[in-house]
């Protein structure tokens, strides 16, 4: 499992899964959907998917001395790590924006969604989307990745459609303090978002474990 999750890091992933981590930037973006940046990082991991498939990855790997079943999990351990590497950043970009940057004008009169832990909430649902969707549908046939990535992204537009649209509804209007209104409750959303991420990616990863077995390459 660890020489396979190795692999991935050193031949399997395109330069773009670490470029497009610097998708992370938009969220100090003002008047932009700036959960967007959630859906660059995982196109930087749709591209390491696509290097694969030209270059025969799948077959390849699956003719070493080596479990499929552990070919799924270090395909998934290394989105993860990318994805947890861009939650990072956008966690450390948000902090920036409730704390020194909550002031100014840009932020304040901004009228999409502004970052704060409901911001960072989404992106985890929409990492959560990608695994499920994309991932998982990779699995189905080992080499399909059109129609997964279509799913995925269009969970995403909705995803960030409903964000965009909750700060505006009676009662939610705190969501959209540049500060942060009502931490407690934010991070208590977050909590639940990880909690949601970390139980669909399990389930996908199992799900496409049994998939990935059946397969005849």
């Amino acid at each position: 499992m660890k020489s396979l999750l190795m692999k991935e890091f050193k031949l399997a992933a395109s330069p773009l899964a670490y470029i497009f981590l610097a998708g992370a930037l938009m969220t100090l973006l003002p008047g932009y959907p700036i959960l967007m940046s959630a859906f660059f990082i995982c196109f930087g991991i749709f591209h390491s998917f696509q290097n694969a498939r030209e270059v025969n990855d799948v077959l390849y790997t699956v003719l070493l001395p080596v479990k499929k079943s552990d070919f799924v999990k270090a395909k998934y351990a290394f989105t993860c790590i990318i994805q947890i590497c861009g939650f990072v950043l956008c966690a450390a970009l948000t902090a920036v924006r409730m704390t020194a940057l909550s002031t100014a004008a840009p932020y304040v009169s901004n009228a999409l969604m502004n970052a704060t832990p409901v911001y960072l909430a989404f992106v985890l649902l929409i990492f959560a989307a990608f695994n499920w969707l994309f991932v998982g549908g990779f699995f189905k046939t080992a080499y399909k990745i059109g129609i997964p990535f279509l799913s995925f992204g269009i969970a995403t537009l909705l995803l960030t459609a409903l964000a965009e649209t909750l700060p505006h509804l009676p009662g939610l209007t705190f969501l959209h303090d540049p500060a942060g209104e009502r931490l407690g409750l934010q991070f208590a959303i977050l909590a639940g978002a990880a909690v949601i991420y970390a139980a669909l990616t399990a389930i996908a990863c199992n799900k496409a474990e049994k998939r990935f077995e059946v397969i005849d390459l």
